[in-house]
């Protein structure tokens, strides 16, 4: 018989300790120092650092690595303020101090930005920040029977255990004052075998609690949770599913944003910084330089929290959003702030849009918002939309260095680029990105 290929063996990864200067931080908040010429990426160790490391991944173009022992510390260095960082999946920048986290992220930004997009150097705005402390208005909260008891916190890192959380130091302080009682209640309930997770959300007209749920609870546990809701003013909802949300007691939630009153449903996406998103909207508006005779499409809309505040200060604004449960939260985001020249669609992003009627529209100004995947799917339309100023509002600098490409070589040049510190203490980088036609 033929031998049609010869099996590689496999490479055994080399795990002698091996030491390491680290020169700068990759956008996720990882350590890259160098062996060999090749980039070696190392969680928790900072610019400046020597560490001694073992190698846990090694590949042809990088490798990864554990720091094993630090033979010198960097100046930004600082003793997380959280016992349970070491432990915890939910914050990895705590050992950097905040002034150092931001100006990480810039660099990140920039050089991506720069080598990528291929924008050439720019100099960035001012970046948006916030109190770096208890800035989380909404989390969500793993649950797991433990004896006669139960496990609520967070995963912990690169598993799938519980980290049990009692005071989280990044999270509101109006939810970490719940978290004893709730902590009560759920272990007192007959069905908490039965728990998925639990999230918390600070609206701005109270406290809002779901629990998801695997089993149909009991009438006892039923009236348990009501007396817990009302005993302290909960929004209190129960999803049965992983699509469906049933209010159990309380109004509907809502943040408050440029005068207006955006409702939204704890299952929906809200930016969890409340000071960073207003300072975010209103950069947006600022760079758009809004007129009254102005037509904005909103890319990625999600409920309207960039389309209601630009519809005050437009002529007309079209949101589109793929989740319908979405869209139909934004039309009536509109319709309760009396806001009519704002119209929202559903649409798949990633297919072919240009038939659809309100890809037919004049606009001269649009503004994107899209996931960690970024906008591939919609660049070319945008192009062809051939606005006079786009705003880019990401969450992944990679997607959007790559997508920038598709602008700059249609003849838009960068004309502002700054970084968001949305999610202090983690590598998570959120940016903004203006672009003007020549």
């Amino acid at each position: 018989m033929a031998r049609f290929f010869k099996p590689q063996k496999r490479k055994l990864t080399d795990t002698k300790h091996k030491e390491i200067t680290i020169s700068r931080l990759d956008h996720l908040g990882a350590g890259i120092g160098h062996l060999d010429r090749k980039p070696v990426f190392v969680p928790e160790a900072l610019p400046g650092e020597k560490v001694v490391i073992q190698l846990t991944e090694d590949k042809k173009q990088f490798a990864r690595g554990k720091v094993m022992r630090r033979l010198n510390d960097s100046a930004s260095r600082v003793k997380p303020a959280c016992p349970l960082y070491a432990q915890c999946g939910g914050c990895n920048l705590q050992h950097l101090s905040h002034e150092g986290q931001i100006a990480a992220k810039q660099q990140a930004l920039g050089e991506l930005m720069g080598k990528f997009a291929k924008a050439g150097s720019i100099e960035q705005v001012a970046p948006i920040v916030s109190q770096p402390w208890h800035y989380r208005r909404c989390a969500r909260f793993s649950v797991m029977p433990a004896g006669n008891g139960l496990q609520i916190g967070f995963r912990k890192k690169q598993s799938k255990d519980i980290v049990d959380v009692a005071h989280c130091p990044v999270l509101a302080e109006s939810l970490n004052a719940l978290l004893p009682a709730l902590r009560e209640l759920l272990t007192s309930l007959k069905g908490r075998r039965h728990l998925g997770h639990v999230e918390l959300v600070e609206a701005d007209n109270g406290r809002v609690v779901l629990i998801r749920h695997l089993q149909p609870f009991s009438d006892t546990d039923m009236t348990a949770l009501r007396q817990f809701a009302d005993q302290h003013q909960l929004m209190l909802y129960l999803a049965p599913t992983s699509d469906a949300v049933d209010s159990i007691s309380g109004p509907v939630p809502y943040y408050e944003l440029d005068g207006q009153q955006l409702f939204f449903s704890p299952k929906d996406f809200i930016q969890v910084n409340r000071d960073v998103n207003q300072q975010m909207v209103a950069q947006a508006i600022d760079w758009l330089d809004l007129q009254p005779g102005d037509r904005v499409l909103d890319l990625f809309c999600g409920l309207g929290n960039f389309s209601l505040p630009l519809a005050k200060r437009a002529r007309a604004v079209v949101g589109v959003e793929g989740v319908d449960e979405m869209v139909e939260r934004a039309g009536e985001n509109a319709a309760r702030n009396q806001c009519d020249n704002a119209a929202f669609y559903q649409a798949n992003l990633e297919d072919d849009v240009t038939t659809k009627s309100w890809a037919q529209e004049q606009f001269n100004k649009i503004l994107l918002d899209p996931a960690r995947a970024g906008a591939a799917g919609v660049m070319q339309h945008v192009v062809n939309l051939h606005p006079e100023k786009v705003v880019y509002v990401s969450c992944n600098p990679a997607t959007l260095a790559r997508d920038s490409q598709v602008l700059l070589e249609q003849g838009y040049q960068l004309e502002k680029l700054g970084m968001m510190d949305m999610f202090p203490h983690t590598g998570h980088l959120e940016s903004m990105a203006l672009f003007t036609k020549r």
